[in-house]
């Protein structure tokens, strides 16, 4: 009874509970030692997951039995049927080395069933398809993992349809993460000598009486701008036809000509363009001859088809010929998303970046334009080229992106980040993560074919749980959680994990830190914007009083955040349909 209670709790008496089967075990080798990261496909489903630091792993799947395939770059491909509601013990055996060296690191990249089913289309724009994060019961899934990034495409994107379009926002252009990654919330200088700095607070949870809120802070160290490294950039711009609108390349070569006044002399840029043609109008020019750069930005004009495929190739290919051992080497990719000559479906987009990043080159993609944008091919571009994802609706977020955040944007301080959180069974009932719903981040690994996020310069992540806790009481003093953040040093291999205890440090709403009240009305805009089952007990009236009492309407961004809620008040109010233009 009381396992039940809980369940009618955490659905706020939305709708009926959807019965769900759960896989769950653990992956070692042959000598019982714990393998991280193996990758694990559901046949039923298609869906990959990944073990996590722990060799854990848990998912939610439609039938009670189902056919599981594990495999992990040197050790042998295991297929079993699982059953659901057991743990599982996963034993991978180890290759003879020559065997190691022989097989093609490709080869373990797995193809999703249908690509369609991946993606939602809204009109001739696709999104990958989300499905909002449910929540899972502590005693059986008690660790989750999540990729970290700096993305912030979704919330300029959310601005753009609340702006210019006349009816509510598709759920899967919403992506509460990046919608919190645009304002950089609650920055704390990491001390010397670390990476990270944390910080965590319990508090009230706005849409749920019965809950409560956690909110994970991490920041990374900035780097001393003396001593940034020497850059190695590549602007490959889509120039075909469909690009010949206000809002696309004109949009383009403004932003990378205010990138291009804070370049140095040790810092180079070459220009590779697709369209009619796929050529290098520019190829190493010194940051320096300013002149030269821009007028070659200039001289870009929109026809032809969109040879995506071999633009990537050939930007790829010159970023590595100029490489800059232990500098900042990367490509900035600007585009609506929209290839139409080559590979160009999500899949195989996919392989061919997981290729190309092996050479050491950062991928950043500014995605542009409306009605043919394909923000889930951008998207992937981003995610499977170790780096970060911007959408740019105007020539304010173009100085954004690529001026005011340019250290965030341009320098990474750590790779292949990734976080995990061990909740504590006998403090947390049950737990879910607001946003990271795009990668199906539900359960015990989740970084879904990326290893981990790029982080930049002086960048503050928060991520949002909303938690069950034990008792009804806001007691302090118990244990909350283990958080721990795996990561890479840019250019290195070697892993590094750093963390903290988390503390039941719960804090009475009205005594909670401004950035903390905002990071929550952030988290809600984003669940009444995808229409979430756990946030229709809140009304849009209460979303508006509490973002008001939270932001500086004398603050330009935060005024801007207000006057989106008010709009989108409207908006879903009155239920109108979508109207381009």
């Amino acid at each position: 009874m009381k396992r039940v209670a809980c369940i009618l709790l955490l659905v706020l008496g939305t709708g009926e509970v959807k019965a769900q089967y759960f896989f769950r075990g653990t992956v070692t080798d042959n000598r019982g030692d714990k393998l991280q990261y193996v990758k694990i496909t559901s046949q039923s489903s298609g869906n990959i997951y990944r073990s996590n630091v722990q060799g854990g792993f848990g998912f939610n799947g439609a039938v009670p039995f189902d056919t599981i395939y594990f495999s992990y770059d040197g050790y042998e491909t295991v297929t079993r049927v699982l059953k659901a509601n057991e743990h599982n013990t996963i034993v991978l055996n180890a290759l003879p080395v020559s065997a190691i060296f022989k097989k093609n690191h490709l080869s373990s990249i797995a193809a999703v069933k249908k690509d369609s089913a991946r993606v939602r289309h809204f009109y001739n724009e696709t999104y990958n398809k989300s499905r909002e994060n449910i929540f899972l019961f502590t005693d059986e899934a008690p660790v989750i993992s999540f990729s970290a990034n700096i993305n912030r495409a979704s919330y300029s994107n959310v601005r753009r349809f609340i702006n210019d379009m006349d009816g509510p926002v598709p759920a899967d252009a919403v992506r509460i993460e990046e919608m919190l990654n645009y304002f950089n919330f609650h920055y704390r200088e990491p001390e010397k000598d670390s990476m990270f700095s944390f910080s965590s607070v319990i508090t009230q949870c706005p849409w749920n009486p019965a809950s409560q809120l956690l909110l994970l802070n991490v920041c990374a160290q900035k780097i001393n701008t003396e001593h940034l490294p020497a850059s190695n950039l590549v602007f490959l711009i889509d120039v075909s036809g469909s690009m010949d609108m206000p809002n696309k390349l004109p949009l383009l070569k403004a932003g990378f000509r205010m990138l291009v006044k804070n370049l140095r002399a040790i810092d180079t840029v070459s220009i590779v363009t697709y369209g009619e043609t796929v050529e290098v109008p520019l190829e190493a020019i010194a940051g320096s001859e300013k002149e030269k750069i821009t007028a070659a930005i200039d001289a870009l004009t929109a026809d032809g088809p969109t040879p995506g495929e071999a633009g990537i190739k050939l930007a790829y290919h010159v970023a590595q010929k100029h490489f800059i051992k232990g500098g900042n080497n990367r490509i900035f990719l600007g585009a609506d998303g929209d290839f139409n000559v080559g590979m160009n479906t999500e899949k195989e987009l996919e392989n061919l970046i997981e290729y190309q990043k092996q050479s050491g080159v950062y991928l950043t993609c500014l995605g542009v334009g409306m009605g043919n944008y394909k923000d889930s091919k951008l998207a992937v571009l981003s995610q499977m080229g170790n780096g970060n994802f911007a959408y740019l609706d105007n020539e304010q977020e173009a100085e954004k992106v690529l001026v005011s955040e340019l250290t965030q944007t341009l320098f990474t301080v750590a790779d292949n980040v990734y976080i995990s959180v061990a909740f504590n069974p006998s403090t947390v009932v049950a737990y879910r993560l607001t946003g990271y719903d795009n990668d199906h981040k539900a359960h015990a690994d989740t970084n879904m074919r990326i290893e981990g996020g790029e982080i930049g310069s002086g960048h503050s992540l928060m991520a949002v749980f909303e938690l069950l806790p034990l008792t009804d009481s806001n007691t302090t003093g118990n244990i909350l959680a283990d958080i721990k953040v795996q990561y890479s040093l840019p250019g290195l291999r070697n892993i590094y994990s750093t963390g903290i205890v988390c503390p039941n440090n719960y804090t009475p709403w009205i005594k909670t830190a401004p950035d903390i009240k905002k990071a929550v009305a952030v988290v809600l805009f984003g669940m009444k914007l995808r229409q979430s089952v756990y946030s229709q007990k809140v009304s849009w009236k209460k979303l508006n009083t509490l973002c008001r009492t939270a932001f500086d309407p004398n603050n330009y961004i935060e005024k801007e955040l207000l006057e989106l809620v008010e709009k989108a008040q409207k908006l879903y109010r009155k239920k109108r349909k979508y109207s381009l233009r």
